[in-house]
C-alpha cells in the first residue's frame, strides 16, 4: 500500500497556524505515520476512494478542544482521498464571459499580446440535446440526483421540488426534463461514494460548520462537471445556535476574522440558518399562525436546496440580485410567484417578513429567478453549428445591460469592513431600497423586543430562550444597520462592454442617499434612543446552566459591552481608510458629499444630542470609541491618506473645543468630557 496517502502530501489536514492565534490556541500536534491508518478502499467504475484515518499526538496538551475532543493527546481525522477517471466523450468547453457568474478554470494563453489574454473555461455539466435542431429536446443523459434513504420522509419531497425547480431554468437553454430527482430506496445497494450517483446528503453533526454544501468534481483540463453531493445539516431546520457566535453577531462583521477568503465555500446555509431563527421570532412576534410557520420553513428548505443545486450547476454566488424589486412588490405574493422575490437564489437575503402578516409575500424564493434563467441559458445553450452557437451566445451575453441580469460575486460583496465598493453587492440587503428595507426591519425588533418577557416566561423553564431571542433580534438590528453603513463612500459598478449601453463604469452613490445612510446611523446607532430594549429585559437574560459549561466571563450580560461592539463595527466601515480614501476620489466623478461634511455630520450624531445635558453611560462609550478612533487616524503614523489625516485632524480640534465649553451639573458627565479633553490634549500635544 502506498505510504503516500498517509502523509499530508495530497491535502493538508493540520491548520496552519495564523500569527492572530493566542498562544494557548487548540493544536492538532504532530501527525504519526505510525499509528495512522488505513479504514478502506473503495473502487467503484470511474473512481476510487481511498479514506484514512490520521492520527495526530500531542504529548502535553495546553488546551483540551471542544466537547468533540475526547482526548487532547491524540485526536484522529477521518479523511476521504478520491481518484476519478478523466472520461473520453464529445464534451464541448465553454469559454467564461465576466458578466455572468460561473466557477471556472483560469487558462492564460501565455503567447498572446492581448491585455487580457485569459481563456478560461466555466465549470458545466455535458448536457447533449437528443436533437441538435429541436428548439426544446430532452437531453441524450440527464443530470440526475438522488435523495440518500437517511433524509426524513417528511423533507423528501420539499427536496425533490426544489432540485426539480431547476427544470425550468434549463428551458430556457434549450432542455426539456435536463434534471431528475429520485429517492434512494431502503434496500439499495450502491454507495454515495460511487461518482456516479450525485446524492443529497443528510447529516447531523454536532458543531456543523455549514447548513448546506454542494461540492462538485471536475476537469481541470476543460470545466466539465463530473459528479457532485450536497450536504444538508438537520441544524438548519432547529432552533439549534451557536450562542458563542451568535452573540459576537454585534460586532457586524462575521468574516473580518478570516484571513484570506476561500471564494469557492458556501455559508448560505449557516447564515440561512441563523436568518431562519430572526424570521421565527418575527413570525411568532407578529402573530402568524402556525401554518405560517409551516410554510416560512418549507421556503426556507426550498431555498437552501435551490442555492447549493445552483452552485453544482456551475454558478457563482449572486450578491446585487437581492436587489430587483421594490419593497412594494416584495410583499406582493402574486407579483413575486410570477415574477422572484429577487433575481437569483444563489444571493444571501434575509427572512422577507412584513409587519403586517395580511400584506405578506413569499418568505424566500420558490424557484430559480430571472437571473438564475439567463445564466444556464448563457452556459447550457445549444445549436447545430458552432457559428449559430457562437451568434447565440453573443446576442444573450448582450443582455446583461438589463438590471435583473446584473451579477456581483464573493470577490465584490461588502460583507466585511472595507470590503468592495457597491453597496448593493451585499449579503442580507433586500428591496432596490435597501435602506428603506433595512430601516423598516429595524422598526421590527424595536416593535419585537417588548413582547419577549411575556412571551418565554414559561412556568418550570428557564430564561434560556429569552436570552436566545434577544441575542437573534439585537443581531437582525445590527445587520441592518451593516446593510446601512455600505452606502456611504459607495460607488454603483457597471461591468458592461464598451457600447453596450451608456451608464458609466463608476458612479457614485448620490448626495441625498449617503445622507440617509447617516441620518439613519445617527438615529438608530448613536442616538440616546438607539438601542431601545425595554430595561425589564436585561435582568432576564441568563442562559441555562449545564454542568460546568459556561461563557469564559461571568453570566451576567455585558449591556453596555453589546451595544459598543455594534458601534464600533459601523466605525470599523465608515472610518475605514479605503472608504474615507474613496469619498475623497470619487469627487473627481461625481461625489458631492466631501469628506469635511462627512465627518462633520457623524460628529454631530456622535455629540450634539447632549452638549447642553447629561450623558448617558451609553452615549460616553460612544464618544471615547469616536474620539479614540479619529486621534488614531491624525497619528503620524497611520496609513491613512494625508488629506484625510487634515480633515480629521480639523474634527479632533472642534470637539476639544466643544467639550471645553459644555457645561452640565451631572458629576459622571463632568468626568467624561474632562477625560475627553485629556485624552485629545495628550495625543496631539496641546496645552
Amino acid at each position: 500500500m502506498l505510504i503516500i496517502f498517509l502523509a499530508e502530501q495530497f491535502t493538508q489536514v493540520k491548520p496552519t497556524r495564523m500569527p492572530t492565534d493566542k498562544p494557548d490556541a487548540f493544536s492538532l500536534g504532530a501527525l504519526s505515520t505510525k499509528k495512522s491508518k488505513y479504514l478502506a478502499i473503495k473502487n467503484f467504475p470511474n473512481n476510487t476512494d481511498v479514506a484514512v484515518e490520521y492520527i495526530y499526538e500531542n504529548p502535553s496538551p495546553v488546551n483540551g478542544g471542544t466537547d468533540e475532543v475526547t482526548d487532547a493527546r491524540f485526536v484522529s481525522v477521518k479523511m476521504q482521498h478520491s481518484m476519478i477517471e478523466m472520461p473520453k466523450n464529445n464534451f464541448k468547453p465553454r469559454a467564461d464571459d465576466p458578466r455572468v457568474g460561473y466557477f471556472i478554470e483560469k487558462i492564460t494563453e501565455q503567447t498572446s499580446s492581448s491585455s487580457t489574454p485569459w481563456k478560461d473555461l466555466i465549470h458545466k455539466w455535458n448536457l447533449e440535446k437528443q436533437d441538435s435542431t429541436a428548439k426544446l429536446s430532452y437531453p441524450k443523459k440527464p443530470v440526475v440526483w438522488w435523495i440518500e434513504k437517511t433524509t426524513p420522509k417528511e423533507f423528501r419531497p420539499i427536496i425533490k421540488a426544489a432540485v426539480l425547480s431547476w427544470n425550468k431554468a434549463f428551458e430556457q437553454a434549450g432542455f426539456k426534463g435536463a434534471v431528475e430527482c429520485y429517492e434512494q430506496a431502503d434496500t439499495a445497494t450502491w454507495e454515495a461514494e460511487d461518482i456516479r450517483y450525485n446524492v443529497l446528503r443528510w447529516v447531523a453533526s454536532p458543531r456543523p460548520p455549514y447548513g448546506g454544501y454542494g461540492p462538485t468534481f471536475v476537469n481541470p483540463r476543460t470545466g466539465e462537471i463530473l459528479g457532485a453531493d450536497i450536504m444538508l445539516e438537520f441544524v438548519y431546520l432547529t432552533n439549534r445556535i451557536n450562542l458563542e457566535k451568535l452573540y459576537d453577531i454585534a460586532a457586524l462583521d462575521n468574516y473580518s476574522s478570516s484571513p484570506k477568503l476561500n471564494y469557492t465555500n458556501c455559508e448560505f446555509g449557516e447564515t440561512m440558518h441563523e436568518n431562519i431563527l430572526s424570521g421565527m421570532q418575527f413570525l411568532s412576534a407578529f402573530s402568524f399562525n402556525d401554518l405560517d410557520k409551516d410554510e416560512f420553513m418549507k421556503q426556507a428548505l426550498t431555498n437552501l436546496v435551490m442555492h447549493e443545486v445552483g452552485h453544482t450547476f456551475g454558478l457563482n454566488h449572486n450578491f446585487i440580485a437581492s436587489q430587483m424589486n421594490t419593497k412594494e412588490q416584495m410583499q406582493d405574493k402574486e407579483y413575486c410567484k410570477k415574477n422572484g422575490l429577487t433575481a437569483s437564489v444563489m444571493d444571501y437575503t434575509i427572512a422577507n417578513i412584513s409587519p403586517d402578516k395580511n400584506k405578506q409575500g413569499l418568505f424566500f424564493d420558490d424557484q430559480p429567478g430571472v437571473y438564475d434563467r439567463w445564466a444556464i441559458q448563457f452556459g447550457y445553450m445549444q445549436e447545430e453549428n458552432d457559428v449559430k452557437l457562437e451568434e447565440a451566445i453573443k446576442k444573450t451575453i448582450a443582455l446583461s445591460s438589463n438590471p435583473n441580469y446584473r451579477f456581483f460575486n464573493d470577490a465584490d460583496d461588502m460583507r466585511s469592513a472595507g470590503k468592495g465598493i457597491d453597496p448593493r453587492a451585499n449579503l442580507f440587503d433586500m428591496s432596490s431600497d435597501a435602506i428603506g428595507y433595512a430601516l423598516d426591519n429595524i422598526q421590527m425588533v424595536n416593535d419585537a423586543l417588548p413582547k419577549l418577557l411575556t412571551k418565554y416566561s414559561v412556568p418550570t423553564q428557564s430564561y434560556n430562550e429569552l436570552r436566545n431571542a434577544y441575542l437573534i433580534l439585537s443581531g437582525n438590528y445590527a445587520r441592518s444597520l451593516t446593510t446601512i453603513t455600505r452606502y456611504l463612500g459607495g460607488v454603483f459598478v457597471n461591468r458592461t462592454m464598451v457600447g453596450q449601453d451608456t451608464t458609466k463604469p463608476f458612479t457614485p452613490v448620490s448626495l441625498a442617499e449617503q445622507k440617509r445612510a447617516i441620518a439613519a446611523l445617527n438615529k438608530f446607532a448613536f442616538s440616546k434612543d438607539a438601542f431601545k430594549v425595554p430595561e425589564n429585559i436585561y435582568a432576564y437574560l441568563q442562559m441555562q446552566r449545564r454542568g460546568f459549561d459556561m461563557r469564559r466571563e461571568t453570566e451576567d450580560p455585558k449591556i453596555h459591552d453589546r451595544i459598543l461592539n455594534i458601534q464600533k463595527g459601523i466605525f470599523d466601515q465608515i472610518l475605514n481608510p479605503l472608504v474615507l480614501q474613496r469619498i475623497n476620489d470619487s469627487k473627481f466623478y461625481g461625489n458631492k458629499y466631501t469628506l469635511n461634511s462627512v465627518l462633520a455630520d457623524i460628529t454631530d450624531g456622535v455629540f450634539a444630542e447632549d452638549l447642553s445635558g447629561a450623558v448617558t453611560t451609553i452615549r460616553q462609550n460612544l464618544q471615547e470609541e469616536y474620539v479614540n478612533r479619529l486621534l488614531n487616524i491624525v497619528d503620524t503614523k497611520s496609513s491613512y491618506a494625508h488629506i484625510t489625516k487634515s480633515a480629521v485632524f480639523g474634527e479632533v480640534t472642534k470637539i476639544l473645543s466643544m467639550m471645553k465649553s459644555s457645561n452640565s451639573a451631572d458629576i459622571s458627565t463632568q468626568s467624561h468630557r474632562k477625560h475627553l479633553v485629556y485624552l485629545i490634549n495628550k495625543s496631539l500635544e496641546l496645552k
